[in-house]
């Protein structure tokens, strides 16, 4: 049997009563104090969370950039040091191999966050298809860092009492260097996965010790509270975030994923360019779409459904703790993908009434 891995700041998940699972061989926080109640804390004051998780991946080189532009489908050769862009990664048939974020830290450095599940595939992948070989070197960080988010409308209040970085310029998708919490060596990026303001913030494992605490006590007058898997996968749906493996996977082009303004087809040739301008002409057969949906609520691998025949699937589905309504995603074909178009969920054999909304179910009022 194997052992689960834990992250830097496992102890303090035990110690605050947290509800562990195995999360793709990660034992980690589900929930707290609650989904919702943990839910409510990020849209209305803040929230911290354990991402350590997450894998890292650097490359440096003369042509560093160059070679993850070559890899990824949304153009980042454009980037200045400090800024971020988030890209779909795919194979030669279109397909997606991850969706990751691209840090340029100078034009011979590049610092790529994946998917925790996808470390090792996704590392693998760009080795293997490395365009400039001998001007780029890729290498495995998933161990070199540990990684909190700290999320929600007090985010900067909370993290700016704690480091000498000016938060407040730091904009929307870019990233500074700093120390925090006494802590040397952290990268402060304005990202996030919940629809809200907030950072995250990657630091060295060993200032793990030191962070969570802090993040903890300066946090307190504004109600910060640690936040499970839980909350972050209700807050994601309601921002309509998509998450690898549920939403979109190896046989999934981001064309099919609603994920059409992060490819960018008139750039120099990259990885599943030739696939996506032929899926492009032809169209796509089917898109990930929003839907509300009446009185049940939908889950991964409800079917859904047209005049009796099953024509979709749903991918993700929750009741919104923020707006009070089900809402779901779910792949239908082309021609069922506009906004108002009505159609029926199979939820366990009982059919609930649904239709196709358009944008993020939640969005900030600030």
């Amino acid at each position: 049997m194997s052992t689960l891995r834990r992250t830097p700041f496992f102890a303090f998940h035990a110690a605050a009563g947290a509800r562990l699972i195995d999360f793709g061989g990660w034992e980690m926080p589900v929930q707290y104090e609650g989904i919702l109640a943990e839910h409510k804390r990020v849209r209305e004051g803040v929230g911290l969370f354990d991402v350590s998780h997450m894998g890292e991946v650097r490359v440096r080189g003369p042509k560093a950039l160059a070679a993850v532009d070559g890899l990824v489908t949304n153009r980042v050769d454009d980037l200045a040091d400090g800024q971020a862009r988030y890209s779909p990664m795919c194979r030669h048939d279109g397909g997606i191999v991850d969706d990751l974020i691209v840090y340029r830290i100078a034009e011979d450095d590049v610092l790529i966050c994946v998917n925790a599940a996808n470390r090792e595939k996704d590392f693998d992948w760009m080795v293997e298809n490395n365009p400039f070989p001998d001007g780029a070197r890729f290498t495995a960080e998933h161990d070199d860092w540990a990684q909190v988010a700290v999320q929600g409308r007090h985010a900067e209040a909370v993290l700016q009492s704690l480091t000498d970085a000016d938060l407040a310029s730091v904009a929307y998708y870019w990233f500074t260097h700093a120390t925090v919490a006494g802590v040397q060596g952290c990268i402060i990026a304005r990202t996030g996965y919940t629809g809200e303001d907030g950072f995250e913030v990657f630091l060295p494992p060993a200032g793990a010790e030191a962070i969570w605490p802090a993040l903890i006590a300066a946090g307190a007058p504004h109600g910060l509270q640690p936040i499970g898997l839980g909350a972050r996968d209700t807050l994601r749906l309601e921002a309509r975030m998509h998450l690898y493996g549920n939403d979109m996977d190896d046989a999934t082009t981001p064309l099919e994923a609603a994920l059409a303004w992060a490819v960018k087809l008139d750039k120099d040739a990259f990885i599943g360019r030739d696939a996506l301008v032929e899926q492009r002409a032809a169209r796509p057969r089917k898109r990930l779409v929003g839907l509300t949906v009446s009185k049940r609520i939908a889950r991964h691998g409800s079917p859904v459904m047209l005049d009796g025949e099953a024509v979709g699937v749903v991918t993700s589905g929750t009741r919104s703790p923020t707006l009070g309504v089900n809402i779901a995603l779910a792949y239908v074909p082309l021609r069922l993908a506009r906004p108002g178009t009505k159609l029926q969920v199979d939820v366990r054999g009982r059919l609930a009434d649904a239709e196709v909304v358009q944008g993020p179910f939640y969005k900030r009022d600030y």
